[in-house]
């Protein structure tokens, strides 16, 4: 028998791994979109300023929120746990659909550089924007991430 405690359950931080592995499936995924939309549609989609700036807004927000939750949390303020606990889930999916979204965009951007195709500088400008933006929420979250963790200082209160 051990005379330590049992260590309490905890979250662990949202893994590289994972981060990467949704950049990659978003980068074939948006690669892979012209030549499949060329080939069985008409044309392929034009990347257009909403998602450029929802993306950017979630980003905002996501950063504002973690800046709140770093400033209630280091002052020990009392912050409700299931506001804690939404709070951690919010940004662990912001960070994983960040990273997919910021990938697929990415791809879509890439497939159409050096294309001489209407509208193509368009569509790798503003894709190549909504991937910015998608590693910017992505970023955020993992900002609101990191400010949802209690510091353990050996003490009980």
């Amino acid at each position: 028998m051990s005379d330590h405690p049992p260590e309490e359950p905890h979250v662990p931080p949202t893994p590289f791994g994972a981060l990467a592995c949704c950049v990659v499936v978003g980068l074939v995924a948006g690669w892979a979109l012209r030549p499949l939309t060329q080939a069985y549609a008409d044309s392929s989609p034009v990347v257009t300023w909403v998602p450029v700036l929802a993306l950017a807004l979630v980003a905002v927000i996501l950063s504002a929120v973690a800046v709140m939750t770093r400033r209630t949390i280091s002052r020990r303020l009392y912050l409700d746990p299931h506001r804690a606990v939404n709070r951690l889930v919010l940004a662990k999916a912001c960070a994983l659909v960040g990273a997919l979204v910021a990938g697929g965009y990415a791809g879509y951007a890439l497939s159409w550089l050096g294309m001489s195709a209407e509208l193509a500088e368009q569509r790798s400008i503003r894709g190549g924007l909504a991937a910015l933006a998608g590693f910017a929420m992505c970023g955020a979250a993992l900002a609101l991430e990191r400010a949802c963790r209690v510091r353990d200082d050996g003490s009980d209160a």
